[in-house]
């Protein structure tokens, strides 16, 4: 592990930290008090929409109807955004003319987006106008994630209430959300963004020639879109050759600043993060950083004010941190070292004769290992999914990182609202388990904890290990599965295995050599993520009118507690146990077998 990392982990952390409870504490005011000062600019906003919309801000919902209204306001995301793509060619703001996408990978797209997953089967630039980029995807950056919001303080009122029947308004939630959380820091961080050299126009497409022509490979594709296989069944390449480069302009700024905040990860361009125009700077890598990771830290400080304990939110970050930290290290210990398979030399000479510095492969020189590592282990700690680095690249260890982070189900900080419902959904099973122990009925915030809330919390808790698994099986089974696969053997199989990760836990990062804009993938992971997220949500909304509709019990002599570091302790395991336990056989096909291929090829050299 190097100075440079744990300098920059700790600039990082120490400025979080300190943005966190005053960030924390404004959202629990705008979300909830409609007299608070800072707030007023936006108060005759928040009543024109309520009345275009016919909404009555003062009417409360139960569980059931929260859930509907969620949903319906999902499903009509997904058709504006499929309809959107579809349309594009005969809409304004398309200068490059670019035409209609598919059908399967425009109802990809439109599920990506809506759940906060932001998959990119397709390249940005080359695929999507101008007006589908700020209307379809950038507007639903802004509504997925104000749909997180609005779920996670359903669930802390859920705690925080007693014999209520009512859970919220998600109406109000994701207005308030919107206007008063999202637009504000999402602005500012976008003119931050401008001001280091991130682009923000609307021009055509610049055309440039090259000082030095370049030639290349790419694998070569059907008309079908599908990857073209030789004999052997092995993919086949083509070999390329230009003098020119198209730069690519457009809207980046303002999509880039709430790709970040709302934990979106969708890039305008096909590199992402890794491109000059969305990340150009050191400054602006940390800036995006820090926006992963703001609001899923402050919302901790907001659960504990909610519930009138401090100590409750400040116990809940102290896990996600400690998992976060020893991810991010192993992350940076394992890209400092190069698996000597690769290079065809002895061990002892692989690292100073190939890469003295570390893994630099598919790593931006701008950015180096340090900040790479660390923005891996972010990105996949929450749902976001930007990279501004390939994965695919990364050592078999370090690869298997991001992975296991969002099989652990993203509760590592994880996405906008969704990682802390995750983690109290967690923070549930935990208290079960320890009640299990002592032979005592278990309790959490002076909730009982009965038969209906472990129903629900093993619901959320093996909903996505079950379309990780069960979706890996489909397409290594299938030849259309297959297919995709670039890299054979057990780095195609990791593949696969980090895609239906990434899709069912509202990632989107991806190892590269998976061709995924296929009709097969495209279906498949759409379903993935559109029951990843969902099927969660519901029994979440679920749990948080069961506890709301609960008394509060007075704390006891055989009351556990639970913001000390003992709680701590167990949270963190029930997360590694139960969450990265069920994967340990799909991992030890993929990355571990890698790693070991290559301590038995280097061994032999």
């Amino acid at each position: 592990m190097s100075n440079e990392f744990l300098g920059l982990l700790a600039l990082y952390l120490a400025i979080l930290f300190a943005a966190g409870p005053f960030l924390g504490r404004y959202m629990r005011r705008a979300m909830e008090d409609g007299s608070y000062k800072l707030t007023a600019w936006g108060r005759p906003f928040e009543r024109v929409i309520y009345r275009l919309a016919g909404v009555r801000a003062d009417a409360e919902m139960g569980w059931k109807q929260y859930t509907i209204a969620v949903l319906a306001f999902n499903l009509l995301g997904v058709i504006v955004v499929y309809a959107l793509q579809r349309l594009q060619a005969y809409l304004p703001f398309n200068p490059q003319g670019v035409g209609a996408v598919t059908p399967d990978s425009a109802f990809n797209t439109a599920i990506s987006f809506v759940s906060n997953t932001n998959w990119q089967g397709y390249a940005g630039e080359s695929t999507m106008s101008y007006l589908t980029q700020m209307l379809a995807l950038t507007v639903q950056n802004f509504f997925s994630a104000a749909t997180g919001i609005a779920v996670v303080f359903a669930l802390i009122r859920g705690f925080a209430r007693q014999s209520s029947a009512t859970i919220g308004n998600f109406w109000v939630d994701i207005v308030r959300s919107t206007l008063y959380v999202l637009v504000p820091i999402s602005t500012v961080i976008a003119l931050a963004l401008v001001s280091q050299g991130v682009i923000q126009n609307f021009d055509s497409y610049k055309e440039v020639s090259l000082v030095t022509p370049v030639e290349y490979s790419q694998p070569k594709v059907d008309a079908a879109g599908q990857p073209v296989l030789d004999a052997q069944g092995k993919p086949v390449t083509e070999d390329l050759k230009t003098d020119k480069q198209t730069l690519a302009m457009g809207p980046v700024a303002s999509q880039e600043a709430i790709k970040m905040l709302g934990t979106n990860g969708g890039g305008f361009f096909n590199a992402n993060s890794a491109h000059p125009y969305e990340n150009p700077t050191a400054l602006t890598n940390l800036i995006q950083m820090l926006a992963i990771f703001l609001i899923p830290t402050a919302l901790c400080f907001t659960f504990g004010e909610m519930v009138k304990d401090r100590r409750q939110g400040v116990a809940v970050l102290a896990s996600m941190t400690v998992i976060f930290i020893a991810m991010a290290c192993v992350t940076s210990i394992s890209e400092l070292q190069v698996n000597a398979a690769l290079s065809g030399l002895p061990v002892d000479h692989a690292v100073s004769a190939l890469q003295a510095g570390g893994n630099m492969e598919g790593k931006e020189t701008r950015f180096g290992m340090a900040a790479s590592a660390l923005f891996a282990t972010i990105t996949t700690a929450a749902s976001c999914g930007a990279v501004n680095a390939m994965h695919d690249s990364f050592t078999a260890i370090g690869g298997l990182v991001p992975m296991l982070l969002m099989q652990l189900g993203e509760v590592v900080f994880g996405g906008v609202g969704s990682g802390l419902y995750g983690m109290l959904v967690y923070a549930v099973l935990a208290v079960f388990i320890a009640g299990l122990m002592i032979g005592r009925t278990p309790e959490y915030l002076g909730k009982k904890i009965e038969a209906y809330e472990m129903k629900m919390t093993a619901v959320a808790i093996l909903v996505t290990p079950l379309l990780v698994l069960v979706g890996t099986s489909i397409a290594v089974m299938t030849e259309a599965g297959r297919a995709g696969v670039f890299n054979p053997g057990t780095h195609g199989f990791s593949e696969i295995l980090y895609a239906l990760s990434s899709a069912a836990n509202n990632n989107g990062s991806a190892f590269a050599g998976l061709s995924a804009n296929t009709p097969f993938y495209n279906t498949l992971l759409a379903a993935a993520m559109w029951f990843g997220r969902f099927w969660i949500i519901i029994p979440v909304l679920a749990l948080a009118g069961s506890l709301a509709a609960k008394k509060r019990l007075p704390v006891t002599g055989g009351t556990m507690p639970t913001h000390g570091a003992l709680f701590v302790v167990l949270l963190v395991g029930s997360v590694l146990l139960v969450g990265a336990l069920t994967y340990v056989p799909a991992l030890a096909l993929g990355p571990v077998a890698e790693q070991l291929q290559g301590a038995v090829t280097a061994i032999a050299k």
